[in-house]
């Protein structure tokens, strides 16, 4: 049985990669009526709050108003042959007011269907890239957008160089020994909320190394039988989540107050929900994050068990 995949994933989207060469084809596309454009205002996403939220996606008149509007048109590809577009429309008067609320996709990205939701992290994922590529890392000069906006090429004729999309790989683990599980809290965590451990990886270091030193580095533990669980594009703001089990040799642990606030252990027990807190003095990570996936696991559950939090 194939496991559900998890939140922001892409797979129903067509990136259609070979047609962003074509730049015709990427006017054609853009300026037909049946392209969808994905709006983006300093990271947040357009959305219809009240009730269920829905996402919202500009069509026709208003679409081709606000693209004309924004600095560049993103081509992120075709879902079931419909082409989306992203657009950052950050520090322009729209009259997107009136459709929804531009909010934090982590806000409400559990709630969103899961197609729309993979469809507006992509958006927010490249449009925060372009804003931070305007100018080429190599010599300085502007950069300008080429293949649909996957590209930002140097504009110096003694450079050149072209700058793509990146992403930072970072592990996180779900850290166990026997019937409990080691949670930390980090210094900018909500009140309450306990998670797994995580980390990015440096250069050189394979993604089962990176989890060992990054649980020594936070917790003091030794840690085995590294096993790789599954992954979430996190475009919060750049980066994909790659999740893993670990056996840790003992129980013993130090926290290390630099990276952590504080961690405890805990049993599957303790994690039942009647056995959860009521006073909000604990709490898991959101329903949209693979550290909560990576929990519910270990406890036998799938992401989306009743499990509070």
């Amino acid at each position: 049985m194939q496991s559900p995949r998890n939140p922001y994933s892409s797979a129903d989207i067509d990136r259609a990669s070979h047609e962003r060469e074509d730049e015709e084809r990427m006017i054609e596309l853009a300026s037909s009526g049946e392209a969808r454009f994905v709006p983006i205002d300093s990271e947040k996403n357009l959305v219809k709050t009240g009730g269920n939220p829905e996402a919202v996606f500009l069509q026709g008149m208003m679409a081709r108003a606000v693209a004309s509007a924004a600095d560049t048109q993103i081509f992120l590809g075709y879902v079931e042959g419909t082409p989306y577009f992203a657009v950052d429309v950050t520090g322009r008067e729209t009259p997107l007011g009136e459709l929804g609320e531009f909010v934090d996709l982590r806000q409400v990205g559990p709630l969103l269907f899961a197609r729309e939701g993979s469809v507006l992290a992509y958006a927010r994922g490249m449009t925060y890239w372009h804003r931070r590529h305007r100018y080429c890392g190599v010599c300085g000069a502007t950069t300008k957008v080429t293949r649909g906006g996957h590209v930002r090429m140097c504009t110096n004729e003694n450079c050149k160089t072209e700058h793509f999309p990146r992403t930072d790989p970072a592990v996180i683990m779900l850290v166990h020994h026997g019937d409990k599980c080691l949670l930390g809290r980090g210094k900018h965590f909500p009140r309450g909320m306990h998670s797994t451990l995580a980390g990015f990886v440096e250069p050189g270091e394979s993604f089962e190394d990176a989890v060992a030193r990054e649980v020594y580095e936070e917790v003091k533990v030794r840690v085995n039988n590294v096993i790789y669980r599954s992954s979430q594009p996190w475009p919060f703001p750049a980066s994909v989540m790659i999740g893993f089990h670990a056996e840790a040799e003992s129980m013993e642990f130090s926290v290390n107050e630099s990276e952590l606030e504080s961690a405890r252990w805990l049993s599957r027990e303790e994690l039942r929900p009647e056995n959860m807190p009521k006073d909000g003095s604990f709490f898991m990570p959101r329903r949209d994050s693979i550290a909560r996936r990576l929990i519910e696991e270990w406890l036998g559950h799938e992401a989306g068990a009743s499990i509070n939090g």
